[in-house]
């Protein structure tokens, strides 16, 4: 296993982790994964998932081996029900937080996280006095949170909390698939605003842990790729590592095959880390295909349409966090004036009033 030290700290950091929105129901098949992790050399845990029984594997898991794993928690995600929701309620908040760390069988995390903020109105609202971040800082200073950080897939948003110059690390979505952009001056989130924040990062010695690193799987099959063309789960590790300030990749496991899967990047040659194919690819690759690059902005009705498309394409290939995440949204598919305007501005041709319909009756609503 490879190893990246925190610019912030004394963590070294191995470069697979583990995410943990895909582990599977059975508690012990759950802690039999991390137990393997563990044995392989992963020391790195994000400890957000999909239903609430695989957070009860954490505790039996890291019994006696506290000191040698790293916990990222987030602070937002809650299981009132048994599955994910994500919430900006303060008290739901502390409850969810007191529950995990008796759960997981720890007085500490070593990484705090505010939980998913993608828009600017939320992270007001977790910035604001008397707010979750507040409430995180106090943590912090009661020695529950080592380090603070946040999960977000804006760039923007990324940087208004870097600029807080209290992150020490955040968590981020990397892979060809989100970096990729035609380009264009309206373009937010493509591959030139995305570079520079993954540099600036460097500069400030924030570190980078990297979500959906296969894209939720669109990557690994050429009917679901945007480049009409698979990559391999090495390539797509090897892209998001490659990137500065990054220090883990957390792909997502089910089982035990999946996690093999994922830690044969370790011992893999050189040429199956080469992704250097992905310069083959043309934007006619991306033909009709929405690739989340915010051309169609801003949408007259307020929709965040590539956020609706890009959780809708992560649901279907299986990521289960993803229909939290839509539901959360102010605005959703039904929503959509088909007025044309995202259609006229598509750089990639999408049609995209069909396309709302077809997510709305997905998610049902």
């Amino acid at each position: 296993m490879e190893y990246r030290k925190l610019p912030r700290g004394d963590e070294k950091i191995s470069v697979i982790g583990l995410g943990s929105g895909s582990l599977p129901e059975d508690i012990e098949k759950a802690s039999e994964i991390i137990n393997a992790a563990i044995d392989s050399g992963v020391n790195f845990f994000d400890m957000a998932t999909a239903i609430k029984p695989p957070l009860y594997a954490f505790k039996k898991a890291f019994e006696g081996r506290r000191d040698k794993v790293l916990t990222q928690v987030h602070f937002g995600a809650v299981y009132g029900d048994g599955k994910y929701g994500w919430t900006q309620d303060l008290d739901k908040i502390k409850e969810q937080a007191a529950w995990n760390f008796e759960t997981f069988g720890i007085d500490y995390t070593d990484f705090g996280f505010l939980h998913c903020i993608d828009t600017h109105e939320d992270l007001d609202r977790s910035l604001a006095p008397g707010g979750v971040w507040d409430y995180m800082k106090s943590l912090k200073a009661e020695g529950k949170i080592r380090h603070l950080g946040f999960s977000s897939h804006e760039p923007g948003i990324a940087r208004r909390l870097i600029e807080t110059g209290l992150v020490d690390l955040f968590m981020f979505s990397i892979n060809p698939a989100y970096d990729y952009q035609k380009g264009g001056e309206h373009a937010r989130g493509g591959v030139a605003e995305r570079m520079e924040l993954y540099r600036d990062c460097e500069k400030a010695g924030v570190g980078i842990s990297v979500m959906k690193p296969f894209a939720g799987g669109q990557l690994l099959d050429g009917k679901t790729s945007i480049f009409g063309r698979a990559l391999t789960h090495t390539q797509c590790i090897q892209y998001a590592l490659d990137k500065p300030a990054v220090m883990t990749v957390l792909p997502g496991v089910r089982s035990l095959e999946d996690l093999q899967v994922a830690l044969h990047y370790v011992s893999a040659a050189p040429e199956e880390r080469d992704y250097s194919v992905i310069g083959e690819f043309t934007p006619k690759s991306a033909e009709g295909v929405c690739v989340y690059c915010n051309h169609c902005q801003p949408c007259p009705a307020g929709l965040n349409v590539a956020l609706i498309n890009k959780y809708y394409d992560l649901a279907q290939a299986g990521d289960e966090l993803a229909k939290g995440h839509y539901e959360k949204l102010d605005l959703n598919a039904s929503d959509c004036l088909k007025c044309g305007h995202c259609e006229s501005r598509c750089p990639f041709h999408v049609k995209q009033e069909a396309r709302l319909e077809e997510i709305a009756a997905y998610f049902g609503r």
